[in-house]
């Protein structure tokens, strides 16, 4: 089969697996029974959280840094809505690389807290996401160290492409055919590379990817086959709160991906409360836009085996159960 005309190289990611530690690889991959009757489809989950930093980014990060100490480098910046930022510092320390981090004050606090704790320095701005792009790029030229930028560089998206790997590896028992699978996106780095890998080994797999309302960016752009940009973004998925997509992500996504939607806020609470409820899951919001998107088009997912990658869990705790609530759950 033809790869897809993208940055990405199938040998790379095939490689890229004896960069990561085994801790991130060989994710649990299972059918969740109990989410189905509330679904009307069968649903199995790539679980990318039962981590050290649990999220899917270390995946990309462990390349990253692995790359940083063969050259000799032994700094540099990146901004992060937080799981990059914690993937990085986590991969960095490993190393005995310097890491400065660069995110929002309105960041979630726990990812924050983390990201210190793991040796990191951590500089906060007064605004979003895209504001602490332009301050890393700025310290980045300033100090003459390496950017780090989620999506833009291709080991973040390769090394999430590993998680496609698994989802087609036949010795996986555990793990029954598929034929749609439900990516969130936020930079892109994880739908363009699970894509990829798919698109590459198994075409027939609909490879849909998933965005807040709020934060529509990446999707209008996908379908307008150009970047469009957004002034604000509102949502509580923090983990996908882009508003200027990157053209070059953007082209590897028009190559892989079938289909881009947008949800509602509510969906993605109840999502959250049926990941909770159903599978014992605390996710992050960015982690339930799959099952959100399901919820949102039941006729569409109808009698269909749909993969959802639950990819973050770095939630604060208070805000977690505003949203998710004790009586939500027992009504779920």
């Amino acid at each position: 089969m033809q790869e897809p005309r993208t940055r990405l190289d199938l040998a790379r990611i095939r490689a890229a697996r004896s960069f990561i530690d085994p801790m991130f690889l060989n994710t649990p991959l299972y059918r969740c029974e109990a989410l189905e009757p509330d679904l009307g489809c069968a649903v199995s989950i790539k679980l990318e959280t039962a981590n050290p930093v649990r999220s899917f980014k270390a995946r990309g990060t462990e390349l990253v840094a692995s790359q940083l100490a063969a050259n000799g480098t032994r700094a540099a910046v990146c901004a992060s809505a937080g799981n990059l930022g914690q993937a990085l510092a986590w991969s960095a320390r490993a190393r005995s690389l310097d890491v400065t981090v660069i995110a929002s004050r309105h960041a979630t606090r726990t990812k924050l807290d983390r990201i210190r704790a793991l040796g990191a320095k951590l500089e906060l701005v007064d605004g979003d996401h895209e504001l602490a792009r332009e301050r890393a790029a700025a310290i980045a030229r300033q100090d003459g160290i390496r950017l780090v930028e989620d999506s833009l560089d291709i080991e973040t998206c390769e090394g999430a492409a590993t998680i496609a790997l698994e989802l087609l590896d036949p010795a996986e028992a555990s793990a029954p055919p598929f034929d749609m699978i439900l990516i969130a996106l936020g930079g892109g780095a994880l739908a363009t590379g699970v894509g990829h890998v798919l698109k590459s080994l198994n075409p027939t797999v609909e490879v849909i990817c998933v965005q807040p309302l709020g934060a529509p960016a990446l999707t209008h752009s996908f379908h307008q086959r150009r970047v469009v940009t957004t002034a604000t973004t509102n949502t509580i998925a923090d983990g996908v709160a882009g508003r200027i997509p990157i053209p070059p992500v953007l082209n590897d996504l028009l190559e892989v991906a079938d289909d881009a939607v947008l949800v509602h806020e509510s969906s993605i609470i109840t999502g959250m409360r049926l990941l909770l409820a159903h599978a014992g899951l605390v996710v992050e919001p960015s982690a339930a836009l799959g099952i959100a998107a399901i919820l949102e088009n039941r006729e569409r997912f109808a009698g269909r085996h749909v993969v959802t990658v639950v990819c973050g869990s770095n939630v604060d705790v208070d805000a977690y159960w505003r949203w998710v609530g004790a009586a939500g759950v027992r009504g779920s």
